[in-house]
């Protein structure tokens, strides 16, 4: 029987840091230790003051696969994930083809993820038009949740829905107790909805064309939506921090409402992103510094619950970073391995310490998927994903370091600070010091 330990004198455990010993026995953690606990059964190691904490969980993320594997896949998605101490992830229905908007479309998703997988994996299904009054035979087929565009997508697929769509599927998705997400925003009429059309290079004019109005309008809705049906609401990569006063309000009259932001939108402002770098790109945009300073009292006071990348790549000559045309640009930010060392760095300037990290980019978004008694902690019972960092460590991303498919992203040249060195899926040593040292053994994890 496999069973091992780890110490350090930083792990993060429900009760708050402290040095302890992890036990681990196959795919299970066994118990947690005070100290260095040390057994002739168990092979045991010191970490010394890196940091044990469970594994990320990062719920937003667009693989691709099937149908565009030369955007991202399966197998460049996870091991990326891993190298960033991330164990779990929630595929997007969008971006591949077929979109998962069927049932048949998610079978052969499973069937085509199976065998690639570095790290665990959960879907989520898709609502458009066609299929919004037949979504229960795909709920049925194991997706943990359904997602919904309230202006276009950017794949023609996956059209997007209105207020009309979502009642037909409201009851259905409380009946099922599981999240309905929307990416939030509603295209209308506003007075700088031209400026890209005149200079489509500029990211000043990016941002006018899609102001925070858009943002705030959807979520008004989504809300007026959720008071109705009282079915869960989930807002994806909140951005416009305008709409805090209406979340807040919906959620002090005990609306099942949640929300998550993103790395870029905490890490980077508006008045520092230069022009023709449509690396930057990305729906909703990266807003002024002041507006992002919101977003991040908004998520110490648990206004925004957790913090997930919403990794969208596209190959480079579809990100136009030749014209430098925003217009054109697919919008997406490739991040997927960053989501640690990106937040950290931000994070602790703001005061952030690592039992909040912890919370934000674990425990919470493992209780939003339905996994929260299971995984997102360190505590006996749980399933053995352990990430291992070195939180002080700073490191330049360059792009041989990078995992994802394409090296375009806008953290290249960064220096950051909070080094991942190992991470365990299910009890398994996936990653280690920069190298893959393990087959990939990752669940597909289906709502039962």
């Amino acid at each position: 029987m496999q069973q091992w330990a780890i110490h350090s004198e930083r792990v993060i455990t429900p009760e708050g840091i402290r040095p302890a010993t992890v036990l681990v026995r196959q795919d299970k953690i066994l118990d947690i230790q005070p100290g260095h606990w040390t057994h002739p059964d168990f092979f045991g190691e010191s970490m010394g003051h890196q940091v044990i904490m469970p594994g990320l969980i990062d719920s937003h993320v667009h693989i691709n696969e099937p149908g565009r594997t030369d955007w991202e896949g399966f197998t460049t998605a996870t091991r990326a994930a891993a190298a960033g101490g991330i164990t779990t992830l929630v595929d997007m229905p969008l971006n591949s083809s077929p979109v998962t908007v069927t049932p048949g479309a998610f079978e052969e998703k499973l069937r085509v993820a199976e065998d690639q997988l570095w790290v665990n994996c959960g879907f989520w299904g898709g609502i458009v038009p066609e299929n919004s009054g037949k979504i229960e035979d795909l709920l049925k087929s194991g997706v943990l949740g359904i997602k919904a565009f309230l202006t276009h997508s950017g794949i023609d697929e996956f059209p997007n829905v209105e207020a009309l769509d979502l009642r037909k599927a409201a009851p259905v998705i409380g009946h099922y107790e599981v999240p309905l997400l929307a990416h939030a925003e509603i295209d209308s009429a506003h007075p700088d909805a031209h400026f890209l059309e005149e200079d489509p290079t500029a990211y000043r004019s990016f941002l006018k064309s899609r102001p925070r109005s858009w943002e705030d309008q959807a979520i008004t809705l989504l809300i007026d939506l959720c008071r109705e049906y009282r079915h869960r609401t989930h807002i994806v990569h909140l951005s416009a921090a305008t709409s805090i006063p209406a979340i807040e309000s919906a959620r002090a009259a005990g609306l099942p409402l949640t929300v998550e932001t993103c790395p870029h939108y905490l890490y980077f402002k508006a008045e520092d992103i230069p022009d023709k770098d449509t690396r930057f790109k990305c729906a909703p945009p990266i807003r002024e510094g002041a507006n992002n300073d919101q977003l991040w009292a908004a998520l110490a006071r648990g206004t925004i619950d957790f913090v997930v990348t919403d990794h969208s790549p596209a190959p480079p000559d579809m990100k136009k970073t030749a014209s430098g045309n925003l217009k054109e640009a697919w919008g997406g930010i490739a991040s997927l391995q960053f989501l640690l060392p990106v937040f950290w760095t931000a994070a602790r300037k703001k005061g952030f310490d690592l039992v909040q990290l912890s919370r934000l980019l674990s425990r919470q978004t493992a209780a939003f998927i339905g996994l929260g008694e299971r995984k997102g902690q360190l505590k006996a019972g749980f399933d053995a994903d352990i990430t291992v960092w070195d939180p002080d460590a700073r490191f330049t991303i360059h792009p041989q370091a990078i995992h994802h498919k394409h090296k375009v992203t806008p953290y290249l040249d960064h220096t950051l600070e909070g080094l991942v060195t190992r991470t365990y899926v299910k009890g398994r040593k996936v990653y280690d010091q920069g190298e893959f040292v393990s087959l990939p053994t990752g669940d597909l994890i289906l709502r039962s």
